[in-house]
C-alpha cells in the first residue's frame, strides 16, 4: 500500500472536550479540524494523514483521554480516502478571498488583482492555510491593521516569526506587506515543503526562511530572536502552553497574532498571555473562530 495514500480519522465527542481530542488526534495526523454537529451538543473531530496511522496507539490514546475526562469512549473511524486530485478538486470551492488589503487567490484565478491590494498566490494543498478558514482570515485582517502603524526591521534580529506556518500564508503576507525577512517554522515536514513551494511561487525566496523543528526550540527561531511580530495560528491549548516561550521571544513593544481558537476558548488563551505580562489589544471574530492580538 502506498505510503502517500491519504487516510481519514474521525470521532464524535461532546463540545466541551472537542479541543482536547483534536489535540490528541492531531499528534497522529497532518491536519485536524473540528466541526459542530448540533448546537450545544456533539462535535466532529476529523483529521487527515499521509500513510496509514498507528490504529492501536491512536485508539488507546483516545480511550485514555475519554476515561480522564469522564465520557464514554468514542468510536474512532480510520479509513483510506479515494485517490483524488484534491488540489484540482478543491479549486471549485476556493474563490479569491479578501481580508483587509490582502487578496488571496489560487493559480486557477483568471481575473485581475484589485488595485491597492497585496496579492498572495496560495493553492489549496495538504498543508493548512488558504485564507478561507476563519482563523487564517482573522490573522490576515490583524496583519493588515498592524501594518498601518507597526514598523519591522529590515535585517538582522527583531523581525517577524510565523510559528506553525502551515502553508506559509502568514509568513508570505508579512514578507510582502512589510518587505522584510520572515522566519517560518513548523513541526510538520509537509508544511515546510508547502511553505517553500508557496515562497517560490510568490517570488519571496530571499525573504521567507522556513525550517522544520520543535516550535521555539528550533535553532533558526533562536538565531533571529527577539521578534517584533510573531504570528501563531495553531490551537488553543498549544497557544496557552507556549505563552511563556512566546514572551521570551517577543521584543518589548512587539505584537503577537494568535489564532486557531474557537470563540469560547479565547478567555483561556488571553489569561495565559496576561500571566506573562502581555496585553490584549485586539480581538477579531470570524464566524466561530477568534483571532487575538497581544502586545508586550
Amino acid at each position: 500500500m502506498s505510503p502517500n495514500l491519504l487516510w481519514r480519522i474521525a470521532l464524535v465527542v461532546p463540545e466541551a472536550h472537542a479541543p482536547a481530542f483534536a489535540e490528541a488526534v492531531g499528534d497522529h495526523a497532518d491536519a485536524v479540524s473540528t466541526f459542530e454537529l448540533e448546537e450545544g451538543g456533539n462535535w466532529l473531530v476529523e483529521a487527515t494523514v499521509h500513510g496509514q496511522p498507528d490504529e492501536p496507539r491512536l485508539v488507546s490514546r483516545v480511550a485514555i483521554l475519554a476515561q480522564a475526562v469522564g465520557i464514554d469512549e468514542p468510536k474512532v473511524i480510520i479509513e483510506s480516502l479515494p485517490m483524488i486530485d484534491w488540489v484540482s478538486h478543491s479549486y471549485q470551492g476556493f474563490p479569491p478571498i479578501r481580508a483587509g488589503r490582502f487578496f488571496v487567490h489560487g493559480s486557477h484565478h483568471e481575473g485581475g488583482v484589485p488595485a491597492g491590494s497585496v496579492a498572495l498566490l496560495v493553492d489549496a494543498a495538504t498543508a493548512f492555510g488558504t485564507g478561507e478558514h476563519g482563523s487564517t482570515n482573522g490573522c490576515l485582517q490583524a496583519l493588515d491593521r498592524l501594518s498601518r502603524h507597526l514598523k519591522l526591521p529590515r535585517g538582522g534580529r527583531g523581525g517577524a516569526l510565523d510559528m506553525g506556518c502551515g502553508s506559509g500564508i502568514l509568513a508570505l503576507a508579512v514578507a510582502k506587506r512589510w518587505r522584510v525577512p520572515v522566519t517560518a517554522v513548523d513541526i510538520d515536514p509537509e508544511a515546510v515543503r508547502v511553505t517553500r513551494i508557496n515562497t517560490a511561487i510568490n517570488g519571496l525566496q530571499g525573504r521567507v526562511r522556513s525550517q522544520g523543528g520543535d516550535g521555539y526550540h528550533t535553532r533558526l527561531v533562536g538565531r533571529h530572536k527577539p521578534y517584533t511580530l510573531i504570528t501563531a495560528n495553531i490551537l488553543a491549548r498549544p497557544l496557552a502552553r507556549m505563552a511563556p516561550q512566546l514572551r521570551r521571544h517577543l521584543k518589548k513593544g512587539g505584537y503577537a497574532v494568535l489564532a486557531g481558537l474557537l470563540n469560547r476558548q479565547e478567555r483561556h488563551v488571553i489569561q495565559a498571555h496576561r500571566n506573562q505580562g502581555l496585553r490584549l489589544v485586539a480581538r477579531i471574530p470570524v464566524g466561530e473562530w477568534t483571532t487575538l492580538v497581544v502586545k508586550r
